[in-house]
C-alpha cells in the first residue's frame, strides 16, 4: 500500500471536492439550457425564440461551448452567469405579449374569473366584472403599445380558447368582410323561431373579435356558437366602442375575449369581454363584462346546442335543419344577391332601399351573396324594404 503524504491526501480531497462542484454547475447548466430551449418552443417565431435559442446554446455544458468561452478575455466567475441573464432579458422583451397571454391564459383571467359568483340572467345581456377593471398585468400593458392579434388553438371538443389583441388602426380592415358560412362552431345547429329572434335564425357565427377590430373572417379560432341575442345585443356594442375610440385617436385598445364553457359543453355560457386604452391608461376604454349566450324565449342546452321554446312567447314551433346533412346556408348561392350594408346600424338594404341615400359613405358597404350569411354575421334585414 502506498504510503501517501499529508498534501498529497489533502490536494486529492479538494481535487474531488472540485469534481463535485464541476458536476453541480453541469447540472445547474443543463436546467438553464432546458429551460431556455422550452421558453424558445414557446415562444417561435418570433424574435425573441431565436435569442432563446442563442441563449440556450451558450450555457451548453459541452467543451467546445466553454473553449468559446475561454477565448473571451474576462474571467471572471460571474461573466458567463450574468451574459445568460441578460439574454433571458433581452429574449422575454423581444417576444411579443400574446405568447405570454396565450401562456398564462388559465391562470391570468379564467383563473381569476369566476362563473359561479355570476348572477343568473335576468333580462340583462351582460353584468360587470370586477369593478369593470380588465384582469391584465402590465407586462401586457406595455407590449400592447405595438399592434397584434393572437388566437388560442381548439381544445380536443373543437372549442374556441383566449382571443386577444391589441387593436390599432393598422390591423383594422381595409378589405370587404367576406363569407364565414362554411365554418361550424362547436355546437352549431341551423335552427329558427319565427317572431322570436330577430332575423328568426337563433344562432350566429360570434367572431370573439369582432370583424371590424381585426378583419378576421372565417377564422375557425375566432368564431363560437353564439345567440343573436348575445352577439347582437351584448358584444356588439362593446366591440363598437373600441372600433370608434381607435379610428378616433389612434391609440391602441388591448382587447380580450375569453369562451365560457362549463364541463365538455359544447356551447359557451358566456363570454368574458376585458379592454384598456392603453396610451391614456384606460381614460378611454375600460371595461371587463360577462355576456350571457342567452335568447329571450328560447331555453338552450349548452352540451350540445339543441334548444326549445320556453313558453313565454307564443310562435310557431322552430324549424331545424340537422348538422350531420348538408345546408343551404353553407352553400354557395348560384345567383348571388346584391345588398347594401350599413356597418354602423348592423342593416341590410335593397340598393334601391330609400334609407341607403342617408348612409354615410364610411358605414356603406356593398355585399353580395347569401342573405342569411348576413343574418348569421349580426346584421338585421332593413324594415322598410324588407330585402
Amino acid at each position: 500500500m502506498a504510503f501517501k503524504s499529508r498534501k498529497q491526501k489533502k490536494l486529492e480531497k479538494e481535487q474531488k471536492r472540485q469534481e463535485v462542484k464541476r458536476k453541480q454547475y453541469r447540472g445547474i447548466y443543463w436546467f438553464v439550457v432546458i429551460i431556455l430551449a422550452l421558453l424558445g418552443m414557446v415562444a417561435f417565431p418570433s424574435f425573441g425564440a431565436i435569442v432563446f435559442f442563442i441563449g440556450a446554446i451558450a450555457a451548453l455544458p459541452i467543451k467546445a461551448i466553454k473553449n468559446m468561452w475561454g477565448k473571451i478575455p474576462v474571467k471572471a466567475k460571474w461573466f458567463k452567469p450574468v451574459v445568460l441573464a441578460v439574454v433571458f432579458i433581452l429574449a422575454i422583451g423581444t417576444t411579443p405579449a400574446s405568447v405570454w397571454k396565450y401562456v398564462t391564459a388559465n391562470t391570468d383571467s379564467i383563473g381569476q374569473f369566476d362563473l359561479s359568483a355570476i348572477p343568473a340572467y335576468s333580462g340583462k345581456a351582460y353584468v360587470v366584472v370586477n369593478d369593470n377593471n380588465p384582469f391584465f398585468i402590465e407586462a401586457e400593458l406595455i407590449y400592447a403599445a405595438t399592434s397584434y392579434e393572437s388566437y388560442s388553438n381548439l381544445d380536443d371538443l373543437e372549442r374556441c380558447g383566449v382571443s386577444i389583441a391589441s387593436v390599432g388602426r393598422d390591423i383594422m380592415p381595409t378589405e370587404k368582410r367576406g363569407s364565414i358560412g362554411s365554418v361550424r362552431p362547436s355546437g352549431w345547429q341551423t335552427v329558427k323561431y319565427n317572431g322570436v329572434v330577430s332575423g328568426n335564425y337563433l344562432y350566429n357565427r360570434c367572431h370573439l373579435i369582432g370583424f371590424q377590430l381585426t378583419g378576421e373572417n372565417a377564422n375557425t379560432k375566432n368564431l363560437i356558437t353564439g345567440t343573436r341575442y348575445m352577439n347582437v345585443d351584448g358584444m356588439l356594442p362593446f366591440e363598437n366602442m373600441v372600433a370608434d375610440y381607435v379610428k378616433e385617436t389612434g391609440n391602441h385598445v388591448l382587447y380580450s375575449v375569453t369562451p365560457i364553457f362549463e364541463g365538455s359543453n359544447l356551447v359557451a355560457s358566456g363570454v368574458l369581454m376585458e379592454a384598456k386604452s392603453v396610451e391614456d391608461n384606460g381614460d378611454g376604454i375600460l371595461f371587463n363584462v360577462y355576456v350571457y349566450n342567452e335568447q329571450p324565449g328560447v331555453i338552450i342546452d349548452y352540451k350540445t346546442g339543441n334548444s326549445e321554446l320556453d313558453g313565454t312567447i307564443s310562435v310557431q314551433e322552430p324549424t331545424l335543419t340537422p348538422t350531420a346533412t348538408p345546408i343551404e346556408e353553407d352553400k354557395t348561392p348560384t345567383s348571388e344577391i346584391r345588398y347594401v350594408l350599413n356597418t354602423n346600424t348592423k342593416k341590410f338594404h335593397n340598393p334601391t332601399c330609400s334609407s341607403v341615400k342617408t348612409i354615410k359613405d364610411s358605414n356603406m358597404q356593398e355585399y353580395k351573396g347569401d342573405r342569411e350569411d348576413l343574418i348569421s354575421q349580426g346584421y338585421d334585414p332593413c324594415k322598410r324594404c324588407n330585402p
